[in-house]
């Protein structure tokens, strides 16, 4: 890419929950593209579906997030090829104009954005884009698939069942079956620690049960680890096929959450304490890392990924929780901390995103 400035699409927003992580990720990844290198261009997806073009200034305050404004030019991707956006004004006198440009990159969270629809879309349009393919996006945003996966590789995983709402389980059934009374229930199909709640009796299990069916059709209920540690390790795949892993991270919640809640993660500013890098010894990490590239593998993940893991040091296990294909990208992100700990700024670490994604749009289209 060198002497060529590369014009990039930043998508990000979304038809998800996860919606404002996204918008947060897409200002620090718009900050780290290096303004001399990169000609960006910001398209926001309205919480009711519709793109639009979003004005942003680069030297905003590093807090702001862009906004994605109704009265914005509305923006339709033309599948047609060659990477081409077509935006209208529509406050204007409905003029319209072609943008073109070279890779996108989704920073996005969460259904319809990770979960491999808009990969699909951009697989249609024949575009680079940034991160794993359809396949991949699908499999680790659906907990259940991934699991069961990881569980027929041979892969450590924390044990689970999964339950739907055409024949949803009893907290009774659940706890004989994973062989505990201290369970977490989550929705299969999202992120960011949203609709997860722990329960120790009917009671809560209804109530868990009830709000993660809020967001999705099928839950994932898992045995409680109590005591166990939250490592996490950052995945990138270069150009040339290598598969790289940083140093482990350690996630530690703050005792009034219980555990790494939304909140926890975004609300409280002293929700958890991020330990980069984890204190393991050399042969713990190596074994994190090692594990992070199998999974990798196995779920055929591409680009990039953040390998969450539990850590039961007492009894020596180390057992995988789940994968992000598209992880969070914010200024307190596990994902970027990890590489800037490891050795890898910012600002490089999108330069190989951005690389690996034109590097396998070529070897498609060839």
């Amino acid at each position: 890419m060198e002497g060529k400035r590369v014009a990039v699409a930043l998508l990000f927003g979304g038809r998800s929950a996860e919606h404002e992580v996204s918008r947060s990720s897409a200002a620090n990844v718009y900050r780290a593209l290096r303004s001399d290198h990169y000609d960006v261009s910001l398209i926001g997806i309205s919480k009711a579906g519709q793109w639009h073009l979003v004005d942003v200034d680069l030297g905003q305050p590093e807090a702001a997030m862009p906004e994605i404004s109704r009265d914005a030019p509305q923006v339709t991707l033309v599948p047609a090829g060659g990477g081409r956006l077509i935006f209208v004004d529509g406050t204007a006198t409905n003029t319209s104009a072609a943008l073109k440009f070279d890779v996108v990159i989704p920073v996005m969270h969460g259904p319809n954005c990770e979960d491999g629809s808009i990969q699909g879309v951009l697989e249609l349009a024949n575009v680079a884009y940034v991160g794993s393919g359809v396949a991949a996006s699908a499999v680790a945003m659906d907990k259940d698939i991934a699991k069961r996966l990881m569980r027929d590789a041979g892969l450590p995983i924390v044990p689970f069942i999964s339950s739907n709402t055409r024949s949803p389980i009893s907290y009774t059934d659940a706890a004989a079956a994973l062989g505990t009374a201290d369970l977490f229930i989550k929705p299969a199909n999202l992120g960011s620690s949203v609709g997860v709640s722990r329960a120790q009796s009917d009671a809560e299990f209804a109530a868990a049960c009830a709000l993660a069916f809020r967001y999705d059709s099928k839950v994932l209920i898992e045995q409680c680890l109590s005591g166990a540690r939250e490592i996490e390790c950052s995945v990138l795949e270069e150009v040339g096929g290598d598969i790289r892993v940083s140093q482990p991270g350690e996630i530690v919640p703050a005792s009034r959450h219980g555990f790494y809640s939304y909140e926890a993660k975004y609300l409280d500013p002293e929700g958890a304490g991020l330990h980069v890098p984890a204190d393991l010894n050399a042969d713990e990490a190596r074994q994190f890392q090692d594990l992070a590239t199998q999974v990798f593998q196995v779920l055929g993940c591409e680009g990039m990924a953040r390998i969450d893991f539990f850590y039961d040091q007492k009894a020596g296990r180390l057992l995988v929780n789940e994968v992000n294909t598209l992880p969070g990208f914010t200024s307190i992100s596990m994902y970027p901390k990890l590489w800037e700990a490891s050795g890898l700024s910012q600002a490089k670490l999108v330069d190989k995103l951005i690389s690996h994604a034109l590097a396998r749009h070529d070897r498609k289209r060839r």
